[in-house]
């Protein structure tokens, strides 16, 4: 469905991405996670035809974005972080103008079908300005449907949201998986996690990593890893961490009041021994769970940060 080699753009003298290459199949929702800065959205962008690369090429349903624009555009939806949005418009009125643009031939049929997708026909009267954001969020995803896209593009699409709303969201661009190929961006590890079966991570422009999430968090932890959340000194914890063989590395994560969280690796499954032997020397158990589950530590170890 989508093809990308050796995408590369330059804002000026300022490279924001560079030979960035990857694909993804028709039906899938893919993420993409990185740092801010490390250029997700210019990719998502260039994808969308808002922008032309410096180098490299995009192939969508096999035509080149940049000698078939006009035509690729008409099979892409996209959403950016901020909905292209008139607010003093009707959401029905702006959604014809929308379809109006894309030359969307049954304009009436699709105004209803994806006020209905995104459960917004009951604003469809509503002037934009008086809708709360998420549902100027909702009507933002409505127009990058109204042309039925077969890629849809969506940037940041729960940034702002509410816990309810983020839910809300995270259903129904669910419930567009098979009927879209879905690329996104999101800051929230957790809805990425949750919602995408392909991940795209990038650092500094270019891509560090690319699959499933498992195949992401087995690619950083291999071995066996612990997270231990542990009540004691952190100096003392360290030395017996330190002198115990079983244990090949550790370093802290967090640390607050009187509780320190070690991140430790071991040489084989050793996990029941290496806790007997903190519980023995006095220090407090307060959790225990495998790094190999953490999509965070993937992103933060691939990434090299400290926050998305």
């Amino acid at each position: 469905m989508i093809e990308a080699e050796g995408l590369t753009k330059y804002y000026g003298e300022v490279r924001a991405i560079h030979d960035v290459s990857f694909s993804i199949e028709g039906g899938q929702i893919v993420g993409i996670l990185g740092l801010n800065g490390a250029g997700k959205s210019t990719v998502l962008q260039i994808l969308s035809g808002a922008l032309f690369p410096t180098a490299g090429t995009v192939r969508i349903g096999g035509l080149d974005t940049t000698t078939h624009a006009d035509e690729v555009r008409r099979r892409i939806g996209f959403l950016p972080e901020e909905p292209p949005l008139y607010r003093e418009m009707t959401v029905e009125g702006y959604l014809g103008f929308v379809g109006g643009l894309k030359g969307v031939a049954n304009i009436a049929d699709r105004i209803t079908a994806v006020c209905e997708q995104t459960n917004i026909a009951d604003k469809r009267a509503h002037a934009i300005s008086t809708l709360s954001h998420g549902f100027r969020k909702r009507v933002g995803i409505a127009q990058a449907l109204i042309n039925e896209p077969q890629l849809l593009i969506l940037d940041e699409p729960i940034s702002g949201l509410d816990p309810v709303q983020i839910v809300e969201m995270r259903d129904l661009i669910r419930s567009l998986r098979g009927k879209h190929t879905i690329l996104l961006s999101s800051h929230i590890l957790t809805e990425i996690s949750q919602t995408c079966d392909h991940l795209l991570m990038l650092k500094e422009g270019e891509i560090v990593a690319s699959g499933s999430e498992d195949e992401l968090v087995g690619r950083v932890y291999a071995g066996n890893e612990l997270l231990l959340a542990l009540r004691g000194e952190r100096d003392a914890i360290s030395a017996h961490l330190a002198e115990d063989a079983r244990v090949t590395d550790h370093s802290v994560r967090h640390e607050s009041e009187g509780l320190v969280e070690f991140q430790v690796s071991l040489n084989g499954d050793e996990r029941e021994e290496v806790v007997k032997g903190l519980v023995e020397a006095g220090f407090g158990l307060r959790g225990l769970k495998t790094a190999e589950q953490e999509l965070e530590s993937a992103f933060l170890s691939l990434t090299g940060g400290g926050a998305a």
